[in-house]
């Protein structure tokens, strides 16, 4: 992947430990309590930053001790942020990951309402605040950060002793699937939703044939020809963007230059498009030839996010696009509606990261994980919407695989989920996920808590996986 979208339209709160004068932590005492909380705590390691009441569950917030390093324990730990939404120990445990920073309020991954059971949430390493100071860059890679969740899930599997799901959406998606390939003991079943999958990070020509024929042709051309009128437009439209950066105290010094934030933030406008909106919204496509400034200005940043390329607005995800560069890929799209009117091309991760944090790519990782789950799959289940970018490439089953399934949710987009697949997948699914559960042959689930089973707008609303 050259280079992801990114969408900073984000309404991700990286909520810190406020209120909570000091962590609370267990006693020996505490081994013997049916209390969840002093058995939670008794954990070595765990911490308590929070709790937070919600109706029929209890919800924390913790620290668990993590070694910087799984190779060599001994080197150095850091304090990994995690959040359980328990219920009872007698039911499911749903293991989620957005594999970017935890959300600290309550919520319930789709398999978790499914199941009905309880969900560990576990902020992904290098994520502030779950980042070892100083930070060796080095220690961050998809090996890492599944030992993390190998040992959160063998601290936990003490306390809830029954069948354990790990899922995720997106990067989340792919940290589900790269925890499975290093530990594929350790879980009774894989929920992996629009997860990408970069085999060849050189080689990105199914993104350009995606975008030649997804959704309606006037739709595909309009979002074109918008695109291409704030390239023209690129004199006046920098102004209002320069001004833009200074009322709010931006600076562009990672990317290197006003102008290329700027094309970076155009360049992800088709992309973002489909990635997050419905087709519905084709009809909210202002006409190119007649809009004004301040509405192009506008609609950009409704659809990319004028604050993406900021170093404020970048920071936050330098952990992301550092994998993106060193082992996730990320896509490189031609656009050629474009024609000369781009400078700079799809930019490369690197150029989203500080300098002083050194980069080398390992093309070995993507293809070890891809080969793995062509032959050793076993009771996974991808989702992919059919609107989705990201979906151009994707996790395929070969011959190895064992009650695994890819299934594709028509007319959706990077929100796919079960609930939006036709009916017989969505039937096909829900039972295998109940079945890996250790729920064979039941059919009830958790009833829909609008709080709860929100959608993770705190994630969604950026043009990342």
């Amino acid at each position: 992947m050259r280079r992801t979208l990114r969408w900073l339209l984000s309404l991700v709160v990286l909520i810190g430990t406020v209120a909570v004068a000091a962590p609370a932590t267990a006693t020996a005492a505490d081994t013997t309590s049916t209390d969840i909380k002093d058995r939670l705590l008794a954990v070595p390691g765990m911490s308590l930053i929070e709790e937070k009441p919600y109706s029929g569950y209890r919800y924390f917030v913790l620290n668990y001790t993590q070694p910087i390093d799984h190779r060599h324990p001994s080197q150095g730990t850091f304090q990994q942020r995690i959040t359980v939404l328990h219920k009872d120990v007698s039911r499911p445990t749903v293991m989620f990951t957005s594999g970017y920073n935890v959300s600290t309020n309550p919520s319930r991954s789709e398999p978790t309402r499914i199941v009905d059971g309880n969900q560990v949430s576990v902020e992904y390493r290098f994520f502030t605040p779950s980042r070892p100071q100083p930070a060796d860059w080095s220690k961050l890679d998809i090996w890492q950060a599944a030992g993390d969740q190998h040992r959160i899930y063998q601290a936990l599997k003490p306390i809830y002793g029954r069948n354990w799901l790990t899922t995720g959406g997106s990067k989340g998606g792919m940290t589900a699937t790269y925890y499975e390939r290093f530990y594929p003991r350790d879980m009774d079943g894989v929920v992996a939703y629009v997860a990408p999958n970069d085999v060849v990070d050189k080689e990105d020509s199914a993104h350009d044939r995606f975008l030649a024929t997804v959704g309606p042709k006037d739709c595909r051309i309009a979002l074109q020809k918008v695109q291409r009128e704030t390239l023209v437009r690129r004199d006046a439209l920098e102004k209002k963007y320069q001004e833009y950066l200074a009322a709010n105290d931006y600076t562009v010094n990672t990317v290197g230059s006003l102008d290329k934030a700027y094309e970076a933030t155009v360049l992800d406008l088709v992309w973002g498009f489909w990635q997050y909106q419905p087709e519905s919204a084709c009809a909210d496509v202002p006409d190119a030839a007649t809009v004004s400034d301040q509405a192009l200005f506008d609609y950009v940043d409704e659809i990319g996010g004028w604050s993406s390329y900021a170093d404020q607005g970048l920071e936050r995800y330098t952990p992301y696009y550092y994998q993106a560069g060193t082992q996730l890929g990320s896509p490189d799209i031609e656009q050629p509606w474009l024609g000369d009117l781009s400078r700079y091309g799809y930019q490369p991760p690197r150029n989203f990261v500080p300098r002083s944090i050194p980069m080398t790519f390992q093309p070995w990782a993507m293809r070890d994980v891809d080969t793995w789950v062509r032959q050793h799959a076993t009771r996974m289940l991808y989702v992919y919407g059919a609107d989705d970018p990201w979906g151009a490439e994707r996790f395929r089953l070969g011959a190895g695989a064992r009650d695994a399934y890819v299934m594709t949710a028509p007319h959706a987009n990077h929100g796919a989920n079960v609930a939006a697949l036709n009916a017989d997948d969505k039937a096909l699914a829900t039972e295998r996920i109940l079945a890996w559960a250790g729920l064979s042959g039941a059919t009830a689930q958790a009833s829909y808590d609008a709080k709860l089973d929100r959608p993770d707008t705190a994630h969604a609303l950026k043009l990342r996986p």
